[in-house]
């Protein structure tokens, strides 16, 4: 099995970092060429920081990673330090970065990337704000035929919205953007909060990451341990949902998840309901479908999935 060309764009963000653990800790089956960094959850500075303290806590400090746009197309950046804290990885006491920034532009090197690998060998895996990836596919429109899928995380339909009534909170912070990649025709694999709100950090689960006697492993009940707070309050719920790692899982264990070929759209014209992701779960729009929306989770595979790969870190 010849693993997986992907490129992380990310706005670290403690679900954000596991999902980077998790693809970091599974060579056999994914390859990172890079990680592009977004505002998202914090701002720019913090998620660039964010992901080279990942990759370092994962013994990865070759990984190359790249600093991106810094607000969205169109509308003021909306930050989430209220879920993550102030510097996005509120929790665990890691240190600062020693691996150096690249100084490309995180558009530039995805535009570069797609071009010399070969046509349809490289996936494209969001976890945040879909920004970088639509100002590629706007600088160049030659890429986009080359990308072999997007597989994100971001939407919802039956759990609608997670930072306003309508919208989970990925689409929300740049619905034009997330617009420009619905409508570009690459195969899109979506991680909703249908999926991810099944994917719950219950205390146990949260001990078991403890457990694993790494450091990986108990900065990941660290992180979780700080970031449940909001969603146990918000939700009354057993536990936290770890909404990013559903990306990387997917690449690894594609049959731990089932969902719908249908057709998705963004609203960017409604305050009421901007960065609304429509999705015709029902069929009844008569659009041609667009994405594989994903709606159940086998969540014990997850996270037997989730210890048994950042043990080996």
């Amino acid at each position: 099995m010849t693993a997986r060309k992907i490129i992380i764009d990310t706005d670290p963000g403690q679900d954000d970092a596991i999902a980077i653990l998790l693809a970091l800790a599974s060579p056999a089956e994914i390859e990172v060429l890079g990680l592009t960094c977004v505002a998202g959850n914090v701002p720019l500075a913090l998620t660039a920081k964010n992901a080279r303290i990942v990759c370092e806590l994962a013994g990865r400090p070759e990984v190359k990673v790249f600093a991106g746009a810094d607000h969205p197309l169109v509308r003021n950046l909306r930050t989430a330090e209220h879920v993550h804290g102030a510097t996005g990885l509120n929790g665990p006491k890691l240190p600062d970065p020693a691996m150096p920034l690249q100084d490309q532009h995180a558009v530039d090197f995805i535009i570069e990337t797609l071009r010399r690998e070969p046509a349809g060998t490289v996936t494209l895996c969001p976890l945040g704000p879909l920004t970088n990836i639509a100002m590629a596919f706007r600088k160049a429109p030659d890429i986009i035929e080359r990308v072999q899928e997007i597989v994100l995380m971001g939407g919802a339909y039956f759990e609608v919205g997670n930072i306003t009534p309508a919208a989970e909170f990925n689409i929300y912070v740049d619905p034009h953007a997330a617009d420009v990649v619905f409508r570009a025709g690459v195969p899109l694999v979506v991680m909703s909060l249908d999926v991810t709100h099944k994917a719950m950090v219950t205390p146990a689960r949260n001990e078991a990451f403890r457990a694993l006697g790494n450091r990986v492993g108990v900065a990941v009940a660290e992180m979780t341990d700080f970031f449940q707070h909001f969603d146990l309050e918000k939700y009354g719920s057993a536990g936290a949902p770890l909404h990013d790692p559903c990306v990387t899982a997917y690449l690894i264990r594609p049959d731990l998840f089932t969902g719908r070929h249908i057709n998705v759209e963004i609203e960017i014209t409604s305050e009421l309901t901007m960065g609304m992701t429509v999705a015709d779960w029902w069929g009844v729009s008569g659009r041609a479908p667009n994405a594989l929306f994903m709606g159940t989770i086998d969540d014990e595979g997850y996270f037997a999935l989730l210890r048994e790969r950042l043990a080996l870190l």
